[in-house]
């Protein structure tokens, strides 16, 4: 049995113990932790909502007074993995309460970062973009971006950086419009280019930015899957200033279509994205969720936007990176191979 998260936390103990589930116990069990902040506690007045158990088991479900079914399925699980191998490791400090619990249960715990469709997201077929990439990436970029602009005051021959997803405090969407209020203020010579929703807030302030500077901020408040492969396809640069990032796929599906991430330095993004050093690495990184340390690699992105040898080399770089699943699959197998004794 595989569980992922809160929402199947108790089948572990039910499983192993409540009384009309015996004939289960015995079946080894995998949990996957894609974000520990939602653990799905309630009261132990509650627990009648549970199939009859013994009493002395409880402990198996409370955590801090309260059934935790996240923290039960850790203690009940065979083997508990994360979507990444350092979010792994920033649990056992950063864990919303539950750091002790993963110090305890480290010895079953591993990190196996999540992959991506390349059929889904394939440049080279990608439906929903109109050129495709053959052979020359800054062709495909400037091709794209072209597309991507269409309809807007936006200059093509400025970077373009993007940022798509939710507007929640965990993606640090909250800092995007000081992020970009203040790159106006710098003069810097940069386009942005946002999709997303969420936050009531953030929408509001994004929206006047994009309303008072149409000449360099242009604004989707909407999800759409068509307009997140174009951007993809378009912008020169993706900004992910996440305060927690389990695994993070943008940056992926980014590197894959040749646009460069500038992304804290945390959880999968630091697993995902290597520095670019002018030959090897695939990104920019920050390691201080700030403007001192955000700014300082836009002017890192800047003078890799001039330097059109080592801009092609780093889109080079993202797209040959491999985040398909094969690698990640055979992690999984290893780990149901062990917990079966195959």
């Amino acid at each position: 049995m595989h569980c992922h998260d809160h929402h199947t936390g108790l089948i572990p103990f039910i499983m192993q113990n409540c009384d009309g589930y015996r004939n289960l116990s015995s079946v080894p069990v995998v949990f996957t932790i894609h974000n520990e902040r939602y653990q799905g506690v309630f009261p132990w007045t509650m627990h009648y909502l549970l199939p009859q158990f013994d009493s002395w088991k409880a402990g198996m479900l409370d955590w801090s007074n309260m059934i935790n079914p996240l923290a039960s399925a850790i203690k009940c699980s065979w083997k508990v993995t994360t979507v990444s191998p350092s979010y792994m490791e920033e649990l056992k400090y950063n864990s919303v309460g539950l750091e002790a619990l993963f110090h305890q249960e480290n010895h079953k715990c591993i990190g196996i970062l999540n992959g991506i469709d390349n059929e889904v997201w394939d440049p080279a077929t990608d439906s929903y973009l109109a050129h495709h990439l053959e052979e020359n990436i800054d062709d495909f970029k400037d091709k794209n971006k072209a597309v991507l602009l269409q309809g807007t005051q936006l200059d093509p021959e400025l970077p373009l950086v993007a940022f798509i997803g939710r507007f929640a405090g965990e993606k640090g969407a909250d800092l995007l419009p000081g992020i970009i209020e203040e790159s106006l203020r710098r003069d810097l010579p940069l386009n942005f280019v946002v999709l997303g929703t969420g936050d009531k807030w953030v929408e509001h302030q994004i929206g006047i930015l994009a309303y008072h500077r149409p000449d360099r901020v242009a604004a989707m408040i909407t999800y759409s899957e068509e307009v997140s492969h174009k951007i993809y396809a378009g912008a020169d640069f993706l900004i992910m200033p996440s305060r927690v990032e389990p695994c993070g796929l943008n940056q992926m599906y980014a590197m894959r279509y040749g646009t460069i991430p500038i992304v804290h330095n945390l959880g999968g993004l630091k697993d995902s994205v290597t520095y670019f050093d002018g030959d090897n690495g695939t990104g920019l990184k920050f390691n201080g969720l700030d403007f001192y340390h955000i700014f300082e690699e836009f002017q890192r992105a800047l003078y890799l936007h001039g330097a059109k040898k080592l801009l092609t080399t780093a889109r080079n770089n993202g797209i040959a990176a491999d985040f398909s699943w094969v690698k990640s699959a055979g992690q999984y197998m290893d780990i149901y191979n062990a917990v079966t004794g195959r």
